[in-house]
């Protein structure tokens, strides 16, 4: 990671954290989201307008980031993320992602912990700071989040910072999950909805105690798992898939291995 040149400048423009970068993607990109969706949004007012927040959501589709990014950006927030480091090698992309204030990360590396020491500085400066608790696309079958890592809980943990619960719905309809192929009409519609600050107090201090990071952790996920039920209209599965106990890969594209 310390060949890229990650920026812990405080959070400026309006939306809040826009910059050049924002303002190139936005204007390509939101356009598009449009023409293939329906919007169905919930709960902005959740989101507060200033200062450091954390955002944390479940992962269903690659298509996820952006309309999670059209979501927090059209509610008043400009968010950073942690993203995989391939990403920013890709010519002309990378640049624009780290120009826009994204973290890069090498999963399942030594070098992952780094990420958590930037987000800390990202946070520390006021900005809102998106997060796939579960670090990669869900494994699920039926689309549920997974059990999740404990990143999320030691980023709330330790700069002490609200996380804000988000579920979202429908991007595997456009972008089936660890797919590339997109459905373009008819339009579909996304929905996303936003809950209220949840309070990670009681763990505070406890950023070194893996069983606290371990209920914290699924404190967060029954959050989101609670507001995704109630997009779906369904309950979840009582056993919760976890990647842990899985013979898939933890990391990347399960359903290439599996064609090998």
């Amino acid at each position: 990671m310390a060949e890229y040149k990650v920026s812990y400048e405080p959070p400026t423009g309006k939306p809040l954290g826009t910059n050049t970068a924002f303002k190139i993607g936005t204007t390509v990109v939101i356009p598009i989201l449009n023409l293939i969706s329906k919007r169905q949004w919930r709960g902005g007012e959740n989101i507060p307008k200033t200062g450091k927040i954390i955002v944390a959501s479940n992962h269903l589709s690659y298509l996820d980031v952006l309309f999670f990014t059209y979501f927090l950006f059209r509610n008043g927030r400009a968010p950073r993320y942690i993203g995989k480091e391939g990403v920013f090698k890709v010519p002309i992309i990378g640049k624009i992602v780290l120009g826009a204030g994204m973290i890069p990360v090498t999963r399942e590396s030594k070098d992952a912990s780094k990420a958590v020491e930037h987000a800390v500085k990202t946070l520390q400066a006021g900005h809102c700071l998106g997060v796939y608790p579960e670090g990669t696309l869900t494994r699920d079958p039926q689309g549920w989040p997974m059990v999740a890592k404990t990143g999320l809980a030691r980023l709330a943990i330790i700069t002490q910072t609200p996380v804000i619960p988000v579920a979202q719905w429908g991007t595997q309809i456009i972008m089936p999950t660890y797919e590339k192929k997109i459905k373009l009409f008819p339009r579909t519609p996304i929905k996303i909805l936003a809950g209220k600050p949840m309070d990670f107090s009681p763990w505070y201090g406890k950023e070194n105690d893996p069983e606290a990071l371990i209920e914290a952790t699924a404190f967060a996920m029954r959050g989101i798992t609670d507001l995704l039920e109630e997009l779906r209209g369904e309950k979840r599965p009582v056993e919760i898939f976890d990647p842990h106990r899985s013979t898939l890969p933890r990391t990347g594209n399960f359903k290439k291995v599996k064609k090998k």
